[in-house]
């Protein structure tokens, strides 16, 4: 498995991290769009997945959203650890084991949810893996069976239940 060494970076504005190229080098000539990051501050760690993209400047950046900053510690300014490492799942991060059971249990729902985006198919994970309860994040994916069975395409109303 790909992986770079420990570098140091900061927040390059409110929500996004500019990657060194030295460091990521071997994901840049492997043409990897998807990472797993390991980020640390001080005590903390965290761990997530993320899009390598590239900007037209020929810089190369990830998300790093308010909430990973707020569960990280970090603010502006502060210099931070990351480690990136190649993207092994399957749909470029991890899917909850309530969805995944819920998808192989229902055939039809599952190779709809297959002929989705790989951006539909994120969309959908984090929706569900939001959710800190595990029989909410169960509910919530026996509606979003049933949604995409009936071909609701509305990512808006495929959590909605079917009154």
């Amino acid at each position: 498995m790909l992986k770079s060494c420990s570098f140091e970076v900061s927040l390059a504005d409110k929500q996004t991290v500019i990657l060194p190229e030295e460091p990521i080098a071997d994901f840049i000539k492997n043409n990897h769009k998807r990472i797993k990051v390991i980020a640390s501050f001080e005590n903390q760690q965290i761990e997530f997945h993320a899009a390598l993209k590239k900007e037209k400047t020929g810089l190369f950046r990830i998300y790093f959203s308010k909430a990973k900053q707020k569960e990280l510690g970090v603010f502006m300014n502060d210099y931070f650890k990351l480690q990136v490492f190649e993207d092994t799942t399957k749909y470029g991060v991890e899917m909850s084991e309530e969805l995944e059971a819920v998808l192989l249990s229902d055939y039809d729902a599952y190779q709809i949810f297959e002929n989705l985006t790989a951006g539909k198919q994120r969309s959908i994970i984090y929706a569900i893996s939001r959710y800190k309860a595990q029989q909410t994040r169960i509910d919530k994916s026996l509606i979003l069976t049933e949604n995409l069975k009936r071909g609701i395409k509305d990512p808006k109303l495929w959590f909605k239940p079917n009154n």
